[in-house]
């Protein structure tokens, strides 16, 4: 846990490292997510001395979801796509790559 952490950010820290553990990440891995997260709330929130432009400007991790973290193009994700067709009964569903299922009749 970050230096300088009520139990606020303790709680957000282990919310966000048990998050990345869920997503597959390595238990070194989930913990420095946990760390980057906490620490740029921290520096956003004026309780840190340094803080770069990003930490202090740009839009929040919150607000960001996700967005710079390396994942393709965003949207849904294959698998999400191809349960939604199956819910809503799609035939072909197994054959369809990403786009068609997005494409699917139904889909708004």
């Amino acid at each position: 846990m970050p230096r300088g952490s009520g139990p606020e950010r303790e709680r957000r820290y282990e919310h966000v490292e048990e998050s990345a553990r869920e997503r597959g990440e390595s238990a070194g891995r989930a913990e420095e997510t946990a760390a980057r997260t906490v620490n740029e709330e921290r520096a956003r929130s004026g309780g840190s001395k340094s803080a770069i432009r990003a930490s202090t400007q740009d839009k929040s991790s919150g607000e960001r979801g996700g967005q710079r973290s390396g994942k393709g193009s965003g949207g849904p994700a294959y698998d999400q796509l191809h349960e939604e067709a199956e819910r809503r009964g799609v035939h072909g569903r197994s054959d369809m790559d990403k786009s068609r299922l997005q494409r699917a009749p139904g889909k708004d």
